[in-house]
């Protein structure tokens, strides 16, 4: 990405204000037309307002389009041109809030302040154990708070870049890197088998599909269950080993070896059943998702504390119709256990 190790601040301004509300495949090119009509912040702040929102045409949210013309024209006129360089003068300009203002701040001045986008919101929680719901207003201030406390204030830039990277390519919100990663000793998600429960989120029950793959955990005559809380569908209901994932993963042999190598490394296990794709129609939302069955061989440290029950037991436990339907059919006809 042409923004990545930028240190103009007009540059890094104008990547983000495109970058708000809109995909980075989409603004990237957005911001190389940009930059090429308008390389400096006085050229921007020159420009007719009808070739500006030509330029911004497909972008919508139109009112970044205006924030950037005033902001650029008050830059120039204000303060000859030189971009405000602290963070309480940043957050000043129109269009920009905290997120803005501290990747600008860190990214062209080397200043210390935590820029905390979705990246940062998941290894935080997974490394640290943080329950509390990102994107509550609690949880976002827990969060910048505690960005704040660990980053190198020295090298501000290069730890936000760098944390951001992170979860966008190790700690990946579905099958993350965990067997290779360089925080496992001390990510408290890994040792207490919630990684794909972290981070947590308030407004989830808005998603109107959602995709759940459960693993059914077997050692030793135990399967491994958890029960549901918080403030979501199902609550108080058991569960086996869950992956929620932003679209329908087809598991196969290689794609179920490959998930559980990087989760638990050195598991030994058998895969013993793949169920088709079920479904079931909630009121705002459809669930859909496949079971996969694990006879596991040794015990990974990360699943030691959840709670395992006796598989003759798994009928006295309540679950939700979504799993009933399968121990229904599956587990009865296939005989799994």
């Amino acid at each position: 990405m042409p923004w990545k190790g930028e240190k103009n601040p007009y540059k890094i301004w104008l990547s983000e204000i495109i970058l708000q509300q809109t995909r980075v495949e989409q603004g990237w090119s957005y911001y190389e037309k940009f930059i090429h009509h308008f390389p400096t912040i006085q050229d921007l702040a020159n420009a007719k307002d009808e070739n500006v929102f030509k330029l911004w045409e497909g972008l919508g949210y139109y009112n970044r389009c205006k924030n950037l013309l005033f902001t650029a024209r008050e830059i120039t006129e204000k303060n000859k041109g030189k971009f405000p360089d602290t963070y309480e003068t940043l957050i000043e300009l129109k269009g920009v809030g905290p997120y803005t203002a501290a990747a600008i701040a860190s990214f062209a001045f080397n200043l210390p302040h935590a820029v905390v986008d979705g990246n940062v919101f998941r290894v935080l929680a997974r490394v640290f154990g943080i329950t509390t719901p990102s994107d509550s207003t609690i949880g976002k201030q827990v969060f910048t708070n505690l960005a704040n406390e660990v980053i190198d204030t020295k090298n501000a830039g290069l730890f936000n870049q760098a944390i951001m990277d992170f979860g966008a390519t190790v700690c990946k919100p579905f099958i993350p890197l965990c067997s290779s990663c360089a925080l496992e000793k001390i990510c408290c998600a890994k040792s207490e088998g919630k990684v794909n429960q972290l981070p947590v989120k308030e407004k989830v029950m808005q998603k109107k599909n959602r995709f759940f793959s459960y693993f059914l955990f077997e050692y030793q005559g135990k399967i491994l269950v958890n029960k549901r809380d918080g403030k979501d569908i199902w609550q108080s209901l058991f569960e086996f080993y869950l992956l929620e994932s932003d679209e329908l993963i087809q598991w196969d042999k290689n794609t179920i070896s490959a998930w559980i190598q990087q989760q638990f490394a050195d598991l030994q296990f058998d895969i013993a059943h793949v169920s088709a794709t079920q479904s079931q129609q909630l009121t705002h939302q459809k669930i859909r998702g496949q079971f996969v069955k694990i006879n596991l061989k040794n015990m990974p440290f990360a699943l030691k504390k959840h709670q395992w029950i006796d598989v003759k037991k798994l009928n006295e436990l309540a679950f939700p119709k979504f799993i009933n339907q399968y121990l229904e059919i599956d587990f009865l006809q296939t005989n799994l256990f």
